[in-house]
């Protein structure tokens, strides 16, 4: 009975690794094939021509960088603005917290392409369109209730002793916040800097949109604008893909413990 319950819990494990690891393999895979061979079933032998073509043939580590000012940006915005909000919403007292919250929450569920529009007659209006600064802002908008839900979670997992003791030693609200509540709300400001910063990475839509000039693209739509009217670079699509992804896995495997922690949260009360 025990072999049975082991053989089926290891092919279960097989099946979902497969599911979720197979397509990154592929893609990895397909990065390293001939581009003359893709046609076959199994390449003859494997190359490194499209690591090559897309790192010294093309701009693309000028758009890597893009895409890190863009994801740096709207994680620090995120960060200062939503760490003073969360702890605002976990700690004082004042009427209509509940309702920001939801407000919050139902931002997120704007579809982006109804915003797109509206955001991007403002950005023209400010001066910031076409500008990685002007990207980053409507980022922040859709990144800030991801912000508020988990740091609102971890300011309120911290005893609030320590905010009226240090109420008591002559601090002011927001004392309080800097000096006592903030450096013990460490991992959750690594868990959501991380959660913030992949969201935009990976996001395209916006920046397909309000970005024009071709020095200014980020990772998603340079790799999105490598086909052309008469070639398909498969190879050099998946090289690109890799290379745009293994810093967001390194990244998530080295603080999966605190990204684990911080969406759960407040799941379990004491």
């Amino acid at each position: 009975m025990r072999q049975r319950v082991g053989l089926g819990t290891a092919l279960a494990v097989v099946a979902f690794l497969t599911f979720f690891l197979g397509p990154f393999f592929w893609q990895v895979l397909t990065s390293l094939w001939p581009d003359g061979e893709l046609t076959r079933p199994w390449p003859s032998h494997l190359t490194w021509d499209s690591y090559a073509s897309v790192l010294w043939g093309r701009p693309f580590l000028r758009v890597v960088v893009n895409s890190l000012v863009v994801a740096a940006l709207t994680t620090g915005f995120c960060l200062v603005v939503g760490s003073a909000a969360a702890f605002a919403l976990a700690k004082l007292e004042f009427r209509g917290k509940g309702l920001l919250l939801s407000a919050a929450l139902a931002v997120s569920m704007f579809p982006p392409i109804a915003t797109v529009s509206p955001l991007y007659l403002i950005l023209r209006a400010v001066g910031l369109r076409d500008s990685l600064v002007g990207l980053a802002l409507p980022y922040a908008t859709f990144a800030m209730p991801l912000t508020l839900w988990v740091l609102t979670s971890f300011f309120k997992q911290l005893p609030d002793e320590l905010y009226r003791a240090a109420r008591v030693d002559g601090c002011t609200p927001f004392q309080a916040f800097r000096r006592v509540l903030l450096p013990l709300a460490a991992p959750g400001l690594a868990t959501t800097a991380i959660l913030v910063f992949i969201f935009a990475w990976n996001e395209f839509l916006f920046a397909l949109t309000f970005l024009t000039t071709p020095e200014k693209r980020t990772v998603p739509v340079a790799i999105s604008l490598f086909a052309s009217e008469y070639r398909e670079p498969w190879g050099e699509i998946a090289a690109a893909s890799v290379v745009a992804t293994l810093p967001l896995v390194v990244l998530t495997v080295l603080f999966q413990r605190r990204i684990v922690s911080g969406l759960t949260a407040g799941a379990v009360k004491e």
